[in-house]
């Protein structure tokens, strides 16, 4: 560890939340003036960064978004225990187990919920996909509460009835918000589990060696 500098150790994560965090304040600002526009033109008096912040707006438009990013993820980690794809280096081989079949064995170097075991371990071995699935629910109700309470406040201003939330459960605009970015998400998967089929990538471990037949599955 030491041989190697903090960037080089973590610089995937590094970059990755970096591009986020200027995604993230790009939205911000461009969002507040797209909504304060919105509110202009509905009579209605328009909001400062810290307001916008906690504003039906912004929950709508930041939470729709990373439901669907952890629900994708938090899918394929389940489906790629079991489901495989011929030729993909997505997935695990059609015939042999892998290693991450393998029974855990407790070690001085294995994580402390292996060594502890019992109702730790239990938990420990499905803890990737809980964690994608408890956050995919909580953006999930973010979300909703972000769109209700946007929804509601454009038929205000509009003189219209407002929705409660167990009718907005059942609402169009929410569900069609829901689906339009499910189906991106799950579009981009399918997208590389086909494609590293006969497409390579020099050096990442996304990929199958550049050499490597077609029918190759796995990494």
């Amino acid at each position: 560890m030491k041989k190697h500098t903090f960037f080089y150790r973590n610089g995937l994560s590094i970059v990755f939340l970096s591009m986020l965090l200027i995604c993230l304040v790009a939205q911000t600002f461009t969002g507040m003036q797209e909504f304060n526009s919105e509110l202009q033109e509905l009579g209605l008096p328009q909001l400062g960064l810290r307001h916008y912040l906690t504003s039906p707006h912004f929950l709508e438009a930041t939470f729709e978004n990373w439901e669907s990013e952890f629900l994708q993820m938090g899918m394929y980690v389940i489906l790629t225990v079991k489901l495989r794809q011929w030729g993909s280096s997505e997935s695990k081989d059609l015939d042999k187990k892998e290693e991450v079949d393998r029974e855990p064995k407790p070690s001085p170097s294995a994580p402390w919920p292996v060594n502890k075991g019992g109702i730790w371990l239990k938990v420990y071995k499905h803890s990737l996909s809980i964690a994608f699935f408890l956050l995919f629910i909580i953006s999930f109700w973010l979300h909703f509460i972000g769109s209700h309470n946007h929804y509601n406040l454009e038929q205000s201003a509009k003189g219209l009835p407002t929705a409660t939330a167990s009718q907005y459960l059942s609402h169009a605009k929410f569900w069609f918000e829901s689906f339009q970015n499910w189906q991106s998400e799950f579009l981009s998967v399918a997208a590389i589990v086909i494609l590293s089929i006969w497409l390579r990538q020099w050096g990442s471990p996304e990929s199958k060696p550049v050499d490597a037949p077609y029918g190759e599955t796995g990494k």
